[in-house]
């Protein structure tokens, strides 16, 4: 599966506050979030560990960035995975408030 098919199937689970990226057979990659002052803080990023290693979580944070971009939110990074990946993807300063 291509990064940009990745990227399409990446849904934001507004009942469980978390952003969701299917992997297979019911698994999937979530980033989870709470809402403050109207923007998302990203606290938790899990990929099952069958499927660590491969570039997913990349892909889920990518896919949620430019999903937050598309939807003109922001995103405060509390959560380790998050924050590595911002720091080599500086092109998306846009979407962080801090």
């Amino acid at each position: 599966m291509s990064r940009s098919e990745m990227d399409a199937r990446i849904q934001e689970n507004r009942q469980l506050h978390r952003f969701e990226l299917p992997i297979s057979k019911g698994l999937f990659a979530a980033a989870y979030y709470r809402m403050e002052d109207g923007r998302i803080v990203l606290f938790h990023t899990e990929v099952p560990s069958e499927f660590t290693g491969r570039g997913i979580g990349s892909c889920l944070a990518q896919g949620i960035f430019d999903l937050l971009r598309a939807s003109g939110r922001k995103a405060i990074l509390r959560c380790p995975f998050m924050s590595r990946f911002f720091a080599n993807h500086l092109d998306y300063l846009d979407v962080i408030a801090g």
